[in-house]
């Protein structure tokens, strides 16, 4: 897709996004139901694709990928007349007489770059609440992906009108293209380099951003804890999507003195869940691969220097090259100074690190970029409310992980380096809308009330109402 098809395809959503913009609930929920039948026709094309990019399977596919946008949809339509009526709120001193309300308008033209770890899920979820808030959508998917950005784009523009929703193929010089366009809103999820990035180029036309990155998201156990459940929790959070997943568990801290004890629970669950020698992890149906040469080469170097470093492998270790294929491992011995605790790891490396104090854990914590998750094990609430206050996050999940990103209810986003704005339910439509206030002056109330003007002889008077109206305590 060169420069000049791009901003052709803009031309006709500027022309057309007021036209969008009034479109009604019932108009919108119809493109979003479309958009849910496409998806379901094109399963079985999605599968497969996914299975040939980078391995991963059926199940995997359905639990992460499909379910979560076909689950988006029905709670989005379920609601969405009610949340764009507009939202009447109270009057003030000077507005008395008056109704004053909130309504949301769309952003516009609409900018959706997604990431290759969870192509569909991270493709469609942003376009469900830009269309709900009655945005025009240009789109690009990852080419880290090949095969499921193909089918992605035919399935985005075979359902609409490209004056409406737009998809391209190209990767990055596509997505590079595409932010030279004056968009009103940029939706990225990705690294946080990429992200600043996007932020400094968006900036340029004063575009407003979500931002959706990562970060080293930590788990902490606590001497309460319940081993073998937080072990289990941690072993699947982790090495779902081989660990490209960007609210996984990093690492673990642990107390020194449950550290074997946890390290064993967890090489327990990882042969339960992927086969009991190394050979069955390998063949496993059940386990993904690493995306590509570069992200296998990038896991092998985490793995090799942690290892000179005096890191110890309890499970796994094993690689191969020609498949992407790096075993589900667990790490011990591992330092906070050593390579893989000062970078994202993205892949299925988990180190443990032993602590001896909470002090310490959150001193790390704190000294780092906010992670976009958190994951706190124990039955003490001392403990658990540490974890909270003296931390900041995306989000964080008690005794579990990965949780929070299923419920709609809840706001999906991170904070500082994990990025900024959020998404997912009522958070997605507002994400994409403008609140707009609007007061509507009218009947003889509002006719005797209005702001002081000119001549101000009465403003003593006027100064003594005000403050008594915000503070209850007029001058003496």
């Amino acid at each position: 897709m060169n420069s000049s098809q791009i901003q052709e395809v803009f031309e006709a959503q500027r022309k057309n996004r007021w036209h969008i913009a009034q479109s009604t609930a019932e108009q919108r929920i119809e493109k979003l139901k479309k958009l849910r039948a496409a998806l379901i026709s094109h399963r079985n094309e999605i599968v497969a694709a996914m299975r040939n990019d980078f391995g991963k399977c059926q199940a995997e596919v359905a639990l992460s990928e499909i379910a979560p946008i076909t689950e988006e949809i029905a709670f989005v339509c379920a609601r969405l007349k009610r949340w764009m009526k507009p939202k009447r709120v109270a009057a003030h001193l000077f507005t008395l007489g008056s109704r004053s309300e909130i309504r949301h308008e769309p952003r516009g033209q609409v900018l959706i770059l997604a990431p290759w770890n969870y192509p569909v899920h991270l493709f469609l979820l942003p376009l469900v609440g830009a269309i709900a808030a009655g945005n025009v959508v240009m789109m690009s998917a990852s080419d880290r992906t090949p095969q499921t950005e193909a089918v992605l784009t035919r399935l985005i523009n075979e359902t609409f009108s490209s004056n409406e929703v737009a998809a391209f193929m190209g990767g990055v010089p596509t997505a590079e293209a595409l932010m030279e366009c004056p968009f009103d809103h940029v939706f990225f999820t990705g690294s946080p380099a990429v992200g600043k990035k996007i932020m400094a180029k968006a900036a340029q036309h004063l575009a407003t951003v979500t931002l959706e990155l990562g970060g080293k998201s930590p788990a902490v156990l606590h001497e309460t804890a319940d081993i073998s459940k937080a072990a289990q929790a941690i072993a699947f959070g982790k090495f779902l999507n081989a660990g490209q997943t960007c609210i996984c568990p990093d690492h673990v801290w642990v107390p020194r003195a449950l550290c074997g004890e946890f390290v064993a629970a967890i090489c327990q669950r990882i042969r339960e869940f992927y086969g009991e020698t190394p050979e069955q992890r390998r063949a496993s149906p059940d386990f993904a691969r690493v995306v590509d040469a570069r992200g296998w080469q990038r896991m092998k170097r985490l793995l090799d220097t942690s290892s000179t470093a005096g890191a110890q492998v309890a499970i796994g270790g094993d690689t191969d090259e020609a498949s992407c294929y790096v075993a589900p491992t667990v790490l011990t011995e591992v330092t906070p100074s050593m390579l893989i605790m000062q970078e994202e790891i993205f892949g299925p490396l988990l180190p443990v690190l032993a602590y001896d104090s909470l002090e310490e854990v959150l001193s790390f914590i704190q000294s780092g970029g906010k992670p976009l998750a958190l994951y706190a094990f124990g039955g003490d609430e001392a403990f658990i409310q540490r974890m909270l206050s003296e931390t900041s996050a995306g989000g964080t999940v008690i005794n579990n992980t990965l949780l929070h990103i299923v419920n709609s209810h809840l706001p999906f986003g991170g904070t500082g380096q994990s990025g900024q704005g959020s998404y997912h339910g009522h958070h997605s439509f507002r994400t994409f809308s403008h609140e707009r206030a609007v007061v509507h002056q009218g009947g003889l109330i509002a006719s005797l009330v209005s702001l002081p003007h000119p001549p101000y002889s009465k403003m003593k008077a006027m100064e003594k109402i005000v403050l008594k109206q915000k503070t209850g305590l007029g001058p003496e």
